[in-house]
């Protein structure tokens, strides 16, 4: 995504890994882990909770992420990323 919004918009790519990330680890744990235990509507309402919490979490934190990933690059002097690398991991290339 960096690539791709040519290193700009940090929030898109903070915010838009919680919602995908987080989606699938709610949708994976909650269900092998209270199945059976929790009723249907109960683990689908932890489920969305969760979720939620998670990425709102995110959101407050991105003016925190904003000024620590600001501070680094001014340090650190250094801000690239890698335009020729191909970053998909489905291949068998080294």
């Amino acid at each position: 995504m960096k690539v791709l919004t040519k290193g700009r918009w940090l929030w898109t790519r903070t915010i838009g890994s919680t919602i995908v990330g987080q989606g699938i680890d709610s949708i994976i744990f909650y269900p092998i882990a209270f199945a059976g235990i929790w009723e249907g509507e109960t683990l689908a309402t932890v489920i969305a909770f969760n979720w939620f919490f998670k990425v709102m979490v995110e959101v407050v934190m991105t003016p925190a992420t904003y000024a620590i990933v600001g501070w680094l690059k001014r340090h650190e002097h250094v801000d690239f990323y890698d335009t020729d690398t191909d970053f998909t991991p489905f291949t068998l290339k080294d």
